[in-house]
């Protein structure tokens, strides 16, 4: 089919394809309806991931503002944020980092942007005004690097109105940079989502915003005022959809502490415009550079393919990434990036709108998906709108999971349909094997039962035990922390590395593990799920596997090997050094 597809495009027919497209955003729709596909029997396997929210036990009280609580009158106040795990101070335990928005006509007090620092016990401490971290505003998107390469990481946060730079200055505090460092917008943008990536392997960190929509209060509709102001004939928020796209935006790091604007000299400014939303960057077809995708809401999704020139080419139609099966743009929102079936590539899962499936693309390791929704039976469910996600074996048994958080982005909906409440439940897809996944809810436990409206979500290991915990935002609530409570005794392993010629987070590096008869590639990115951004030691579960060998691709073009290494344990690599001691881990 991929083969078809291309051939299509490049014969001359995808004119019809472009025709189809533009008749289809005219109808100011979110997206299109799907039905579910029949649930088939359960399959009685036992799962021993056990999910439990520990957030308030553990010190995460404050709630995380985003608009009103009852009705969404423009669309800044539904977008939502991100969150990420992040070991700011080099202890070797990961910290949070939790976003935030504000609220129109007044700003509740304590209502900021937090940091979180682990104290190693199951508990964090609010070190937010400590750090000089302090911020007020409508904040979207984190993505978390160390573009200086001076050992600690620093993080960038969108936002609408005007981004951040974050510098981490080593010694638990951080500095504002964004003007110094060139990258003030010279006007207001509604920054959504970015990605740290070393895009012409300089051994710099590079960074690509996406931006949603071109807004401003003095301007915006009413709820209800014209036809994309309406959701099942209930006056709602105005847009996407009859809003002005945002201009994505590539910028080159100099190596000095500031950069460079290359939107335009890099191809970026080409690309159709957009809704863009959660942005991640990997090596998607294995050439050694790193590609660029853009999930979308209500237009097509855009994969930007590096050019190796300092250039990319905008292929997403092309390579079967923009649209659903049926050829229709959907509201994309979060993405994983994974390799669920083992064949050694990095596969996609994007989620959407209600009344939609979320998708998920087979990667042939050349960069050209398969859409495997139906096949993998994903499309069981279409009832959430759904945010975060992520491909991550929850369970140890070496199939990578599925896991999603849901909200709606109408509050006002569920009084008139009570079919679409606001406040949903998160959804785990147990990997069976063989390219398909199980849907559980209660039996993931009442941390992904409980009903909130969520957006962000990422995944790592607060508590080092060897195992895939999960920080979830909730808007208008504190965020959830899902510890899991693993039983069994299947064996695991997690990968840090450290870059030395690449950049000194090791951002775009790809790791092919050797377990038993399985092989499981993941990549190191600064973002992904919706807007968030993942602890950045790897973790494979590897079953009963007892060791595993691990290949690595770093960003700069080495490979190196390093065989049967033995389970349950981090090992730290760094480039062209080999294992060095781990900070902070107790192998105990």
């Amino acid at each position: 089919m991929n083969f078809s597809r291309r051939r299509f495009i490049e014969l001359g027919l995808g004119s019809a394809l472009s025709l189809r497209a533009s008749r289809l955003l005219a109808q100011g729709v979110s997206t299109h309806t799907a039905k579910p596909l029949p649930r088939p029997a359960a399959s009685g396997r036992p799962f021993n991931a056990h999910f439990v929210d520990v957030a308030v036990a553990a010190g995460l009280r404050r709630s995380i503002v985003y608009g009103d609580v009852e009705l969404k009158k423009y669309i800044v106040e539904s977008t939502g944020c991100g969150c990420a795990f992040m070991d700011y101070d080099n202890d070797g335990w990961m910290d949070l980092f939790v976003l935030s928005g504000t609220r129109l006509g007044g700003v509740p007090e304590g209502t900021t942007n937090r940091l979180y620092k682990n104290n190693r016990d199951g508990t964090f401490t609010d070190v937010t005004e400590k750090a000089g971290l302090h911020s007020v505003g409508w904040a979207c998107g984190v993505c978390i690097g160390d573009y200086n390469n001076d050992g600690f990481d620093d993080i960038f946060c969108t936002g609408f109105g005007q981004n951040t730079l974050y510098r981490n200055n080593g010694d638990g505090t951080f500095t504002d940079v964004t003007k110094a460092a060139g990258l003030l917008n010279d006007e207001p943008r509604f920054g959504a989502g970015c990605s740290f990536v070393d895009y012409n392997r300089d051994g710099h960190l590079d960074l690509f915003v996406s931006n949603y929509v071109r807004f401003t209060f003095e301007n915006a509709a009413a709820p209800g005022e014209n036809p994309y102001c309406r959701w099942k004939g209930i006056p709602v928020e105005c847009g996407p959809r009859g809003l002005a796209t945002g201009k994505h935006s590539l910028y080159r790091n100099n190596g000095d502490g500031t950069f460079s604007d290359v939107t335009q000299q890099a191809g970026i400014s080409k690309a159709t415009p957009a809704y863009g939303m959660t942005v991640v960057a990997a090596d998607f077809d294995e050439d050694g550079w790193q590609d660029i995708y853009v999930a979308c809401d209500s237009t097509p999704s855009l994969l930007f393919m590096n050019n190796h020139d300092g250039t990319f080419r905008e292929e997403g139609v092309l390579r079967g990434v923009a649209l659903s099966e049926d050829g229709m743009e959907q509201a994309g929102m979060g993405v994983g990036v994974g390799d669920y079936d083992l064949d050694g590539h990095l596969d996609i899962f994007k989620t959407h709108f209600a009344d939609d499936a979320n998708i998920l693309y087979h990667n042939d390791g050349k960069g050209e998906f398969e859409d495997a929704t139906g096949s993998s039976r994903l499309g069981v469910e279409t009832r959430y709108v759904c945010w975060g996600a992520g491909i991550v074996d929850l369970d140890n048994d070496g199939l990578p999971d599925l896991f999603m958080v849901t909200g709606h982005v109408y509050p006002q909906v569920e009084r008139t349909l009570p079919q679409y409440p606001n406040k949903t439940p998160r959804a785990v897809f147990r990997n069976l094997g063989k390219g398909v996944f199980e849907e559980l809810i209660q039996e993931a436990g009442p941390g992904v039962a409980a009903a909130h409206c969520s957006r962000g979500c990422a995944f790592g290991d607060f508590d080092n035990d060897g195992d895939v915990d999960i920080l979830v935002i909730n808007l208008n609530e504190p965020p959830s922390l899902l510890r899991n409570d693993l039983t069994g005794k299947a064996n695991w392993l997690k990968v840090k590395l450290e870059g030395t010629k690449s950049n000194r987070s090791a951002i775009g590096a790809r790791v092919l593990v050797h377990y038993g008869d399985k092989t499981q590639a993941q990549a190191l990115m600064s973002q992904s799920s919706f807007f968030s951004c993942n602890d950045p030691r790897l973790h494979f579960g590897l079953g009963s596997a007892t060791s595993a060998d691990i290949h690595v691709y770093w960003p700069r073009g080495l490979h190196e090997t390093f065989k049967q290494i033995p389970a349950n344990r981090l090992i730290t690599i760094k480039e062209g050094v080999g294992p060095i001691a781990n900070r902070g881990w107790s192998e105990t």
